[in-house]
């Protein structure tokens, strides 16, 4: 499978926290790190919080949500690049800079 980029949705198997099981959801890709590590944010369709970037199918070109939803800038994972499953579009470029402010404001940069 290729390389994924910065703003890439993708859809991954996410393990829920206990690790008691695990969901399949899109997310988004906010690094592709030298090796086979990608850093994600989820896409969830509820449980938004005071650090949710809103997100429906106008922001993501060359793909669709099923519903409007939610990116979790507060939740960052890293993973193996072979966990993605497949590549569902890209973040456009004003959602893409909305995200990294709110990443920016989260991080402290």
């Amino acid at each position: 499978m290729g390389r994924f980029v910065k703003g890439s949705v993708v859809v991954v198997n996410y393990f829920f926290t206990d690790l008691s099981g695990s969901k399949r959801r899109p997310a988004v890709v906010i690094a592709d790190l030298d090796g086979d590590d990608t850093v994600l944010c989820p896409i969830v369709s509820s449980r938004s919080d005071r650090y949710s970037v809103r997100v429906s199918s106008k922001d993501i070109s060359g793909g669709s949500l099923r519903k409007d939803s939610y990116i979790r800038p507060n939740i960052l994972n890293t993973l193996d690049s072979s966990l993605i499953l497949y590549e569902m579009g890209k973040l456009t470029p004003e959602k893409m800079a909305e995200l990294s402010i709110r990443l920016r404001e989260i991080l402290g940069l």
